[in-house]
């Protein structure tokens, strides 16, 4: 009996396709070189020995009264932690003053550096320019708007007061840092001026993502500017706004060379802040306390870094 060829054809394709499936099963996955894994090592170590160990130690001294000198020290427990919150008035000041100090910055940051962003949208020449003398200050050391500010605010030849008195305006001219209760609120004018237009370029990358068909139909759908802002702006530049507030928190925070740098050091206690306070614990030779301080100030950074993101809503509940 003869087989027809084409049968026969038909008839071992599907076994040659089936030990093929079978050989590209069996094959084994690409192995990956054991001496790539020696590449993370550097990195892995300079962040175990400068971030991970001295956050360590710094648990181990908060809870003892070490003078950063003595080979003995005894250990505490809880009394640094204890004492910081009941019995050091200069602690609860600064912590009071750091908290307000976060809520102007991040308030009047995040909003002036939105409105530039959406001011400077358009890539004209003069939304540039504007957008690179904005962002000027950013490039400054801290120390150098430090005294810069500080010139301005001086109450005698100071240009703030020599500008009022220019155009009139000799009662508005005052002390500034002088001035105890508004001490604090100059130096925070003087952090939003230097940071601003670093948050404005965040912000500036999160508006030119935003599609122009959503306002072109929003227009046609009759929406004013306001309802476009609030309906397609403001949703769309969520995450940066994320970005910009735990950004502005953790300056505010540190706000450490900017304070020194204005109200010389030790400050006054009008502008004594966490930063400036474990400093000035650690020069009084109270390392163990400073230590206990240090913890207390991390912990604080992430508390409020956590509660506004969870109060803005920027962050889904479910992470």
């Amino acid at each position: 009996m003869s087989i027809h060829p084409g049968t026969a054809s038909e008839r071992r394709a599907p076994d040659t396709y089936t030990e093929t499936g079978a050989k590209k099963r069996r094959r084994s996955p690409t192995r990956v070189n054991p001496a790539l894994y020696l590449f993370p090592l550097p990195a892995v170590a300079i962040i175990a020995f400068f971030l991970v160990m001295p956050t360590l130690q710094a648990f181990q001294y908060a809870i003892t009264d070490w003078n950063g000198f003595s080979a003995a020290f005894n250990y505490v427990g809880l009394d640094n932690f204890i004492r910081a919150f009941t019995k050091d008035s200069l602690f609860t000041n600064a912590l009071t003053n750091n908290l307000k100090f976060v809520l102007l910055v991040v308030i009047a940051q995040t909003a002036f550096s939105l409105i530039l962003a959406l001011l400077l949208t358009k890539n004209s020449r003069g939304s540039i320019l504007l957008r690179a003398l904005f962002f000027f200050p950013t490039i400054l050391s801290s120390v150098s708007v430090a005294f810069i500010w500080k010139f301005i605010y001086d109450p005698n030849f100071g240009l703030a007061n020599a500008a009022l008195g220019t155009v009139g305006l000799d009662a508005l001219q005052g002390s500034y840092l002088g001035n105890n209760a508004q001490a604090l609120y100059w130096v925070a004018v003087t952090q939003v001026w230097f940071h601003a237009g670093q948050m404005m370029v965040v912000y500036i990358a999160g508006l030119q993502s935003i599609p122009r068909e959503l306002y072109e139909a929003a227009e046609m759908d009759g929406a004013g500017k306001w309802q476009q802002f609030k309906s397609i702006t403001w949703p769309f530049v969520a995450p940066a706004t994320s970005i910009v507030v735990a950004y502005t928190t953790v300056q505010s925070f540190k706000a450490f060379d900017l304070i020194l740098g204005i109200a010389g050091n030790p400050p006054k206690s009008s502008l004594d802040i966490l930063s400036t306070r474990i400093y000035s614990t650690f020069a009084n030779s109270e390392f163990g306390y400073a230590a206990a301080q240090s913890i207390i100030f991390m912990a604080m950074i992430a508390l409020v870094t956590w509660l506004q993101r969870r109060l803005l809503r920027l962050t889904p509940k479910g992470e």
